[in-house]
């Protein structure tokens, strides 16, 4: 497992939740929920949090539907992931596979007794943070960096 802390990423198309984990990768925990609307201006804060943060790399979530396929907004993210990787350069950044991670951190909030109005802005940091623990359990199972490189285009 390599030693440094990693930003999650969970983009939507209202909020994108952010989570970190600690240096050595045990606990990820939510970091801020950033308003999606105003693209440039959501890049632009997670560039600052990148350089606030400096993580050992960028993990955005990559949603597929539970056959594997990717629709709209797997593209959509593509795209973000993209811009997010030229602007981060040179921290890498990762898309890994994020299949339930909405599902999940809903269903742990639900069982915390967070109601679904009250955490709307916190759904997508624990979605984020369930991003991070699964990119993290992966990389520690495996030996090796989760999901997919995302190449800089200039």
């Amino acid at each position: 497992m390599r030693r440094g802390r990693r930003l999650a990423v969970d983009v939507g198309e209202a909020r994108i939740g952010v989570a970190a984990c600690d240096p050595d990768g045990l606990l990820a925990t939510p970091v801020e929920t950033v308003p999606g609307r105003d693209v440039p201006t959501a890049q632009r804060r997670l560039a600052a949090l990148v350089a606030e943060l400096e993580p050992l790399e960028v993990v955005i979530g990559l949603p597929r539907s539970l056959s594997g396929r990717e629709g709209p907004a797997a593209a959509r993210v593509r795209v973000f992931a993209q811009e997010t990787a030229r602007r981060v350069a040179p921290v890498p950044v990762r898309l890994v596979d994020e299949r339930m991670s909405t599902v999940t951190a809903a269903q742990g909030m639900r069982a915390s007794g967070t109601s679904a109005r009250k955490g709307r802005s916190r759904i997508d940091q624990a979605a984020a943070v369930v991003i991070l623990q699964s990119a993290l359990e992966t990389e520690r199972v495996s030996g090796r960096p989760p999901g997919e490189c995302v190449e800089v285009v200039v």
